[in-house]
């Protein structure tokens, strides 16, 4: 006896095939936009590895014909050009980077929450215009920033430096944290407010253990942006207190810059940030996850 299989209905079919070609495709688009961001990365390795400076990858060999690590040597060993004191200005971006991260992470949390978790009643005018700085080109404000530090004799200092990037980053964290704090329900503030807990034991005991992946996005984002800035090291620093990036421009300057160990300086420079994401991974992609849920 046979038995008659269910024949699909064709609107079912068509919905089928429609999620198919639609997985499909959002697959490739994801294999294309991962090719395009990781050929300058995987060309910047070729560079690093190139005997000659660069000048073979320049012409577009997909891999050289002679792999060399002379390049990661000059930079160890400060040979290189403009790379003599390489590892002090590792260490001024090091110390820009890790405290700004700190600070921020520190007065965004104290801020989100005194608005958020101590029912501030007109707290959000005082944190909401805060947004409004990323609507002024942060190259416009270069100026008067610098003749503000100057007149408080910090224009050569790092902490100038460390001072502008806090200042970009708090409002982006205060958001960040505001939204996931939406999240935790007041009523273990209340609960521990009620066994005498005091407003600072409310914020180390449970605000600040139930906001760590809101916390880790902040920290990664304010790394992030004091790691990759520019502008305000090269106004606000001056040469021999300089860090990586303004010793990357320097590049452009000159007609025969040795390309190689600027390559694998470039390389070293960013582990700092891939290996802060790496220990946060599972915090920042839970507090973005979160985060996208809420809004």
């Amino acid at each position: 006896m046979s038995i008659a299989l269910p024949v699909p209905h064709p609107a079912r079919r068509r919905r089928r095939l429609r999620r198919n070609l639609t997985e499909a495709g959002t697959a490739m688009l994801g294999i294309l936009l991962l090719i395009w961001s990781l050929t300058p990365v995987y060309q910047m390795f070729l560079i690093a590895l190139d005997p000659e400076e660069g000048e073979i990858e320049f012409s577009g060999n997909i891999w050289p014909s002679e792999i060399s690590i002379d390049g990661f040597r000059d930079v160890v060993t400060q040979e290189a050009r403009y790379l003599e004191d390489f590892w002090l200005r590792f260490g001024n971006s090091l110390f820009i980077g890790l405290l700004t991260m700190l600070l921020t992470v520190l007065i965004a949390s104290l801020a989100s929450f005194a608005v958020s978790r101590m029912r501030l009643g007109k707290g959000r005018l005082l944190t909401n215009p805060a947004l409004l700085t990323y609507a002024v080109p942060t190259s416009f404000l270069i100026v008067p920033y610098y003749r503000i530090m100057h007149s408080y004799g910090l224009s050569d200092s790092l902490w100038a430096v460390i001072a502008s990037q806090v200042t970009f980053a708090i409002p982006f964290g205060i958001l960040m944290l505001q939204l996931y704090a939406r999240l935790i329900p007041f009523d273990l503030d209340d609960a521990a407010r009620i066994d005498g807990a005091s407003a600072f034991q409310v914020y180390r005991r449970i605000y600040l253990p139930l906001m760590t992946p809101a916390l880790a996005v902040v920290a990664v984002y304010a790394l992030l942006l004091a790691w990759n800035d520019y502008l305000y090291q090269a106004v606000l620093l001056p040469p021999q207190n300089s860090t990586v990036s303004v010793t990357q421009g320097q590049l452009f300057t000159d007609t025969d810059a040795p390309w190689n160990a600027m390559m694998a300086s470039a390389i070293i420079y960013v582990l700092p940030p891939i290996a802060l994401l790496f220990a946060l991974r599972r915090y920042v992609v839970a507090g973005l996850t979160l985060s996208e849920d809420e809004g």
